[in-house]
């Protein structure tokens, strides 16, 4: 089949890309490289180095005519949009627009979104979180996101029919994560250690994630372009506290002590997905457990040096 991917040149959309090449699928890629790299585009991917907010996509679109479009690409630092909520909306909304119209225009089959479970559902009062449980997004990115799926769900599939899914995914890690910036804790935990530089834990170390492996994140993009439509979480279903996943990984790498530090204002204390309709939907479940995963990414990292 003929596919797009959108954000193809970062951290899960470069390893979607390898998958669908090595599956037999003609790909395309459109990436502004603002944090995607280059070199992690399949060779054997066509590239579009474009900015979705800017760019006129009617011509990649004619040229390539795509039956499935993942969405991918986005501004995905929470602390950027507190400080640049306008810049946060025009790329994660506006962009995601005029995307969602050119599919409605050549006519894509199907359009996989991967949206956001914890900047979602915030707070939540219902642990693990559904696809039903209340949303409440602490930043305009989480805001953005839910936007997206709000049109998705109750524009673009109810009034247009455009087949749709939104994949509300966990705390994704593994290779090619970046370790600097609005980086994952796994990603940042594993650089430092691997450096001897010191590590930090915000707050007391308690508060939970669900932490799910890249590739198994690129299994439920795979299962949704023939199962599914609407919102599904995409996570693991189990909760691992800050405190214990570091020490998970120091006894990988090296036995230095975290440094604690006061919490970060806004974070959430409690995030786990409930996944039971990603299961009977979309026929997928997670395979890789935290501690495979873990040991994975940190042969990753070491083989960088």
């Amino acid at each position: 089949m003929k596919m797009l991917v959108t954000g193809g040149a970062g951290f899960i959309g470069s390893h979607l890309v390898d998958r669908l090449v090595k599956e037999g699928h003609r790909v395309a890629v459109i990436d502004n490289l603002s944090t995607g790299q280059k070199k992690f585009i399949n060779p054997r991917a066509k590239f579009y180095k474009l900015d979705l907010a800017k760019a006129n996509l009617k011509g990649v679109f004619a040229k390539e005519k795509p039956e499935v479009v993942f969405h991918l690409a986005s501004q995905k630092s929470v602390p950027f949009s507190l400080a640049h909520p306008l810049e946060d909306a025009t790329n994660n909304i506006w962009g995601s627009l005029k995307l969602l119209e050119n599919c409605l225009k050549f006519k894509v089959k199907k359009f996989i979104f991967t949206s956001t479970g914890g900047a979602i559902y915030g707070p939540a009062k219902e642990i693990p979180s559904k696809e039903t449980t209340l949303e409440r997004p602490l930043s305009p990115y989480g805001l953005s996101k839910l936007t997206v799926d709000n049109y998705l769900k109750n524009f673009y599939q109810a009034v247009k029919k455009l087949n749709g899914v939104s994949l509300r995914l966990s705390n994704v890690y593994g290779p090619r994560q970046d370790p600097q910036g609005e980086a994952g804790v796994i990603a940042i935990f594993i650089n430092n250690l691997i450096k001897n530089k010191p590590c930090y834990i915000d707050g007391s170390g308690l508060q939970t994630r669900d932490f799910i492996y890249v590739e198994d994140v690129v299994g439920a993009c795979l299962k949704a372009i023939k199962n599914g439509s609407g919102i599904y979480n995409v996570g693991t279903g189990k909760e691992t506290s800050v405190k214990y996943l570091y020490h998970l990984i120091a006894g990988l790498i090296s036995e230095k002590k975290p440094l604690f530090r006061e919490p970060r204002q806004g974070d959430v204390f409690r995030s786990v997905l409930k996944i039971a309709k990603a299961k009977k939907e979309l026929k997928w479940q997670p395979k890789i457990d935290l501690l495979r995963g873990l040991k994975l990414t940190v042969d990753y990292f070491k083989k960088r040096l």
